[in-house]
């Protein structure tokens, strides 16, 4: 047989009598209904119903906020969009480049043949400018074309001023047919 064991605690109250006793009113139980004149304290003054509206900024805050806001989308990229913008872009002539004096060579001499190509750029423009770099290509007797890059060192010219050039390139197994010089870009 199983024997269900049940724990319970219990408390005697003592009987009540016809006429309670109000027991002692401790203050921090203690409520009172409020008066309506206590209410109106909560009601917001006449003064304060009637004062006028706030102002949305004056100039400076606004003159402030469209700087920060501009000052934000410039160090976030903006100078690059507005730089690329064609309204900046202003209408300026050119600068004219020009190669000329174009001659190449196969030096035989050595272990291995080397192409010489040698050639002078101009800037005929009106202008000084940054001269871009050179490419010179080099078609071999079976028609591949090999592409060699000549770095101008971002070197700027000015009006009328040429710049000589020379190169050593490798001579492909099977000759060279032609060979062109052109700016690269």
């Amino acid at each position: 047989p199983v024997i269900d064991i049940v724990d319970a605690d219990y408390e005697v109250l003592p009987r009540l009598s016809a006429m309670p006793e109000a027991p002692a009113a401790s203050p921090s139980r203690a409520t009172a209904t409020p008066t309506i004149e206590g209410m109106d304290m909560l009601r917001k003054p006449e003064a304060a119903t009637e004062r006028q509206p706030a102002s949305r900024g004056g100039p400076l805050f606004w003159i402030a906020g469209v700087s920060a806001a501009l000052a934000a989308f410039w160090v976030s990229g903006g100078h690059a969009l507005v730089r690329q913008s064609p309204f900046w872009k202003a209408a300026q002539p050119a600068a004219v480049f020009s190669i000329s004096d174009i001659t190449s060579r196969i030096d035989a001499s050595g272990l291995k043949p080397v192409l010489f190509v040698d050639g002078e750029a101009a800037n005929d423009g009106a202008q000084a400018a940054q001269m871009p770099p050179l490419e010179i290509r080099v078609t071999g007797n079976d028609s591949q074309v090999t592409r060699y890059t000549l770095g101008t060192s971002g070197r700027s010219l000015a009006p009328g001023e040429r710049f000589g050039f020379s190169s050593r390139l490798d001579v492909p197994r099977n000759g060279v047919k032609a060979v062109a010089v052109n700016f690269a870009g």
